[in-house]
């Protein structure tokens, strides 16, 4: 799976540096699955994607809806094990990041995020 880096352009603060992106249909539906935590770097790039689940996760998640220009539209904080998000019309990706990045990177409904791919 590619991996990227990913920094919140509008406070300047890095949000993860091995973001694997699922992008197809298999990744997609695998998501965290079977992982029993993220490191603090790690997370997932969801495209396109305008919700997700934690339906037999082990641990909770961070979660940032982005629109198509990268902008951050909705937020949820610490998504616990076993819940399954709102599906938002302006969302077409979905950032899986561990749970606290959103408060630890200042990231606001409005950034704007850097998907860096020269990794």
């Amino acid at each position: 799976m590619r991996v990227i880096s990913v920094r919140n352009e509008s406070t300047g603060k890095n949000i993860g540096g091995q973001i694997e992106i699922a992008n197809t249909s298999f990744t997609r539906m695998r998501g965290l699955l079977g992982r029993r935590q993220l490191a603090p770097e790690e997370g997932l790039w969801i495209k396109p994607s305008s919700g997700v689940h934690t339906i037999g996760m082990k641990f909770a998640i961070d979660v940032i809806g982005l629109d198509r220009k990268h902008r951050v539209v909705h937020l949820w904080n610490a998504l616990v094990p076993n819940r399954i998000t709102a599906v938002h019309w302006k969302i077409s990706s979905v950032l899986e990041v561990p749970a606290g990045r959103i408060v630890e990177s200042g990231t606001r409904i409005g950034h704007t995020l850097e998907m860096d791919t020269r990794n």
